[in-house]
């Protein structure tokens, strides 16, 4: 029994002494921690401040606008950076303030208004910022392309016709850029020509091979009807150059203005022209005969030494003009040729 009691006496010493040294450890550990714990306070302003502060996500200084205007918000502004106002390796990028001001207003809310301030400049179709400025800020940086070096006075301008009428901007896909969804945007404002491309004789436009642009620019051109060449001619020539010449034979209509005779956006008779022959003929030209029956039982005129051949009776039936004047556009028969080469004959 005495041996029993002499190893529990000395257990319970070594319980509490084991007892004492983690004591003292935990309250060595709580002294060194305490230092660290009342620095915490101190570094909670700066923690706030990192928080507060934020990166451009893709313009150059677009962070003020980008803690709204995320991916998240109504309208996807952030879409800009898949196009090329979002190249960020081009110093010649804008910003969101190059287009919409600095907009102090908009983007520190005044503690007295109701609702915040809209943006120094807008672009929508109900904005109240005046056309001439939103053209403006986009002419500050597109005046310098050759394409809308004429923007000035073209059609277009003086109509007042907003940029952001015609263009997207914060899309990957612009319509206005697309030859298949393009024409849709121009037909906004000219209805007639949204008829004539529905009709049988027309340019491949509804297919999207050829589009309004192939032939016309409109920010503004030298040529009449915003066409991108000098002329009307010129313009139909960039596809057409089998029609350009020279000939040794020039029909005069063709070398003024091809619109004379056909219609370029459509037409219910073939090759675009705007009536069928001999009726589109006759409005110049004078029928004639003699192989083609004629009215009222006339006698017709053979050829001769001394005569040419046409009837006084000037009505042609059921023929084309076509059929023996081929050579519409022009003509390189040699003048000695029978018959002569004004006919247009082949």
């Amino acid at each position: 029994m005495p041996e029993l009691k002499r190893w529990l006496t000395i257990l319970l010493q070594g319980l509490v002494l084991a007892l004492a040294g983690a004591l003292l450890m935990s309250n060595a550990l709580a002294q060194e921690a305490k230092p660290e714990a009342e620095a915490k306070p101190e570094a909670k302003p700066e923690a706030k401040a990192e928080a507060k502060e934020r990166k451009d996500l893709v313009l150059k200084g677009d962070a003020k606008c980008t803690r709204c205007h995320d991916e998240g918000d109504d309208y996807p502004v952030l879409a800009i950076g898949k196009t090329r106002h979002g190249t960020v390796a081009d110093g010649r990028t804008p910003s969101c303030t190059s287009c919409h001001g600095e907009s102090e207003r908009h983007i520190n809310k005044p503690a007295d208004s109701k609702e915040r301030p809209r943006p120094d400049r807008t672009f929508t179709r109900t904005s109240s910022t005046p056309i001439a400025e939103r053209n403006g800020a986009c002419m500050s940086c597109h005046r310098r392309d050759s394409a809308r070096s004429h923007w000035d006075g073209s059609t277009h301008q003086t109509r007042d016709v907003a940029c952001s009428t015609c263009h997207q901007i914060h899309t990957q896909q612009d319509r206005v850029r697309n030859k298949l969804t393009q024409p849709e945007v121009c037909f906004t404002c000219h209805k007639e020509q949204r008829a004539q491309i529905s009709r049988p004789s027309r340019h491949p436009i509804l297919e999207g091979k050829v589009a309004c642009s192939d032939c016309h620019n409109p920010h503004g051109s030298v040529g009449p009807k915003l066409v991108k060449r000098d002329s009307v001619n010129d313009t139909c020539y960039t596809c057409h150059m089998e029609k350009r010449g020279p000939f040794v034979h020039n029909h005069e209509p063709v070398s003024e203005d091809c619109t004379i005779c056909h219609n370029p956006h459509g037409t219910v008779v073939e090759n675009l022209l705007k009536a069928r022959a001999p009726f589109l003929c006759h409005q110049c030209h004078t029928p004639h005969g003699p192989n083609v029956p004629q009215l009222l039982g006339r006698q017709v005129v053979p050829n001769s030494v001394t005569t040419t051949g046409k009837n006084p009776v000037n009505i042609t039936m059921a023929r084309g003009c076509l059929n023996c004047h081929t050579e519409v556009h022009g003509s390189n028969n040699p003048s000695t040729t029978n018959p002569t080469p004004q006919f247009r004959l082949r």
